[in-house]
């Protein structure tokens, strides 16, 4: 059987009434393809992907054969796919809503390796095809809205890897390598170039180079030596920066553009989150 590329897919049957579809590439991702969709009726004809295909199930509920047996999967469900696993994907009862994305074998390659701090040549695997995990799915949806989005490179980068490695950790045959001593200089190197870069739109594969260790490593151990996930760190570095260009006199919206936020309403958020009023009335 032919791969198909999701966007092929779909193509085969068009839409009904009240459904629809989102597609959508991460090039950063190694052309990552994503969807959202809302389907009634429509169904997939048995396929395979050369991608991963991991996702959640929002709303309703979704039938797919695989591994010789039926999966139904509602919300708070991860879907899992292999690449080169048959499927298909039909609505059970009124239909489903749900977030999917299609991983690459170099990209899951690369998740794993940064994993076990050692380079990984085998196709990484996942043991389930279906399992109830109301936490994950929660990340995974917050992830892919901000993909969906195009928020900030470090934003994206920080929780999609993190999605992916965690799952794999859960449900794939990887299993992470151990945290070893703390690591206070490689995160204070990251600390320190997030503040002196907090208005730019930096990307973890910087910080990793600034820091000196992998992606999954920064991550853990920053969190740990903080508190703060890097990009929890560099929004309280941007917000803080803001305060005090406000108190100096500055104007909201040049504030906003100063200090990295995608807008004025994406600093109004932050700021009123952490100081309980709004940048206007602080400045006022």
């Amino acid at each position: 059987m032919d791969y198909l590329t999701q966007a092929a897919a779909l193509a085969d049957t068009p839409l009904a009434d009240g459904e629809r579809a989102a597609f959508w590439r991460a090039p950063r991702f190694d052309g990552l393809e994503c969807l959202s969709a809302t389907f009634r009726i429509h169904a997939y004809a048995p396929h395979t992907h050369e991608t991963y295909v991991v996702g959640t199930i929002e709303a309703g509920c979704e039938r797919y054969h695989i591994r010789g047996k039926d999966e139904y999967a509602g919300p708070g469900d991860i879907c899992l796919v292999n690449p080169d696993e048959l499927h298909d994907g039909e609505p059970f009862g009124e239909g489903y809503s749900y977030r999917m994305t299609y991983p690459s074998v170099p990209l899951m390659r690369k998740v794993a390796s940064d994993m076990l701090d050692r380079e990984v040549s085998a196709t990484p695997f996942f043991k389930v095809s279906l399992s109830h995990d109301p936490e994950m799915a929660m990340a995974f949806s917050r992830v892919h809205r901000l993909l969906e989005a195009g928020s900030g490179r470090l934003e994206q980068d920080e929780g999609m890897h993190r999605i992916y490695a965690c799952l794999l950790a859960r449900y794939g045959d990887i299993e992470p390598a151990p945290m070893v001593g703390p690591e206070r200089e490689p995160v204070a190197r990251a600390k320190d170039f997030l503040s002196e870069h907090f208005a730019e739109d930096v990307d973890l594969e910087t910080l990793t180079g600034v820091a000196g260790l992998t992606r999954s490593h920064l991550v853990r151990a920053f969190k740990r030596e903080t508190g703060f996930t890097p990009h929890a760190f560099l929004t309280d570095v941007r917000v803080r920066a803001a305060r005090r260009m406000l108190a100096k006199g500055g104007a909201p919206a040049e504030v906003a553009a100063s200090c990295g936020f995608y807008d004025q309403s994406h600093l109004n958020r932050l700021f009123k989150a952490r100081y309980g009023v709004t940048p206007g009335a602080f400045r006022a």
